[in-house]
């Protein structure tokens, strides 16, 4: 295991740093964000729904971070990292579908 790997492979969530984290929840956010602005175009939401805005931001936030770690923890390249968590984000609630029905499927093979 090369000196980078062996690194990356003992990284806890408290090892990167707090511009890391901005850069991911800024991120994260204007994805959340993205998604609200198309669901009111849509009028699938009223564009004075502060709560959904809410709502999707704080989802946006969780899978943007989650996507962050998985991606960390296979070592992609740092801009492939930003695109996958900003589709993640914009996806919401369907992306922890998406990882559910994944994981879901790896833990019934065992």
């Amino acid at each position: 295991m090369d000196p980078q790997a062996a690194e990356q492979a003992g990284k806890t969530v408290s090892d990167y740093s707090t511009l890391t984290y901005l850069w991911v929840i800024a991120l994260s956010v204007w994805g959340g964000v993205v998604s609200w602005v198309g669901k009111v175009r849509r009028g699938e939401v009223s564009p004075m729904s502060l709560l959904e805005l809410c709502a999707e931001v704080v989802v946006a936030g969780f899978v943007g971070v989650l996507t962050f770690w998985l991606c960390e923890a296979a070592e992609m390249a740092p801009l492939l990292t930003a695109a996958l968590v900003g589709v993640s984000s914009h996806m919401g609630t369907r992306a922890l579908f998406q990882l559910e029905r994944f994981f879901s499927s790896k833990l019934t093979k065992e």
